[in-house]
Order: C-alpha cells, then structure tokens, then sequence
C-alpha cells in the first residue's frame, strides 16, 4: 500500500505533509494561492515553492537585502525546508564574507532541511540550530534578523533578539497581511511601544520590514 498504516490513523502535520510532496515533485513554482487581500488583491501575480515557504518574490527580495546591507551575521528563524535559508547563504557567499543562523525546532523538519543544506555546496555559510527560537543563544550583533517561524512566537523572538541588534540592521517578518493578522499586529503594537518602526510590504502573505529605534542615528 501506498500509504502506511500510521498515517491512516494519524493526522500528518502540515510542514511533514507540504515536505513529502516535495520530494515526490522536487522544487516547482506555482501560482501563489493565498486569498485576495486589501493590500493585496492579486495574490497570484506572486509564484511560490510550497505554502509554507516564503514567496520567490520575497526570496529574491531577502537575497538583494543580504547583498545590499552586507551583513555579519543573519538569523533566521523557522528552518522549515531550507530554500530560504539557501537563498540567503547565496547572497553572503556573493558577498565574501557574513553567516546566517538557522533554527527549526521540529526534528523531522530540521534533519530534511540539513540534509539540502549538505547538498547544496553552501554549508560553510550556514548553521543550523535543531531548538525552539525562545531557546537559541546568539552571539554577537545581530545585522539581520529573519522571523519566520510559528506565527504565534514571532512578537516574542523580536523582543528577544531586539537589544543584539543592529541598530542600522534590519527586521524582517513574513506572513504579515491583513488576514492571517497576528504576525502584523505584533509588529504594529511593537511599534506602538516604540521599539520599532514599521514598513508593511503588500505582499500576498504580507511582509514586515522594520527598524529597532533604539541607537538610530
């Protein structure tokens, strides 16, 4: 039979199902299928990898702010498949120099995404972290922070992580629109404290980019 017996009877999470589906089908772009929001009405003018997986627009647009900002350390939290994290380690290799710190707390999860990772010829860029984003100890200044794991968690690792960051770094939040709501009503009652300052990017999962105010010139 096609399909085990446990998992008949066992109700497959969502990262385990979308990772299956990809290594039966590889890595193909799709139409992104998010619902129609105000700020974003034309969701499938986007492509995506999978639905969990940032947009191949905010891909590319996380990879130009790595060989923009030239960062020394990224973190990344929500590993999931590892294409993120990949596009990531491409700009700082473009770069010659920077890391990006990568964190997915589901072992089944992390053990695929260090797996492409391994075979991917970018290693020496990346290091990945099997532990829950409230648990991982970092090092040093912080010059990207990329928060993009359970949504419910993301208000809480911006907090955490907000004093080792750079100050003239930058926060990016994925999954930020108007519908699924609560990722952008953390960054804005972040804001609302005056801890950071807030740009919603109008993309079809939504997007925040956002500066810590504290030390800004």
């Amino acid at each position: 039979m096609g399909l085990s017996l446990k998992r008949l009877f066992t109700k497959e999470k969502q990262e385990h199902r979308i990772l299956r589906q990809m290594e039966q089908t590889g890595d193909v772009l799709q139409p992104e299928y998010h619902r129609a929001t105000p700020e974003c009405p034309h969701p499938e003018r986007w492509s995506m990898y999978d639905s969990m997986t940032a947009e191949a627009e905010v891909l590319e647009f996380l990879r130009t702010l790595v060989t923009t900002t030239k960062p020394d350390l990224v973190v990344e939290t929500g590993t999931f498949s590892g294409i993120s994290t990949l596009w990531i380690a491409e700009a700082l290799q473009r770069n010659g120099r920077g890391k990006v710190i990568t964190c997915e707390f589901d072992p089944v999860v992390y053990a695929k995404a260090k797996a492409r990772i391994a075979e991917s010829g970018l290693s020496d860029w990346i290091e990945c972290r099997n532990e829950s984003s409230l648990d991982m100890k970092i090092e040093g200044t912080i010059d990207l922070l990329f928060s993009d794991s359970d949504m419910p968690v993301r208000e809480q690792e911006v907090r955490r992580f907000l004093p080792q960051i750079n100050p003239f770094g930058l926060i990016v939040m994925h999954d930020a629109s108007s519908h699924l709501k609560i990722v952008r009503e953390a960054a804005l009652k972040l804001e609302r404290e005056g801890l950071i300052s807030v740009v919603l990017l109008p993309t079809p999962r939504g997007l925040v980019v956002a500066q810590k105010r504290e030390g800004r010139l």
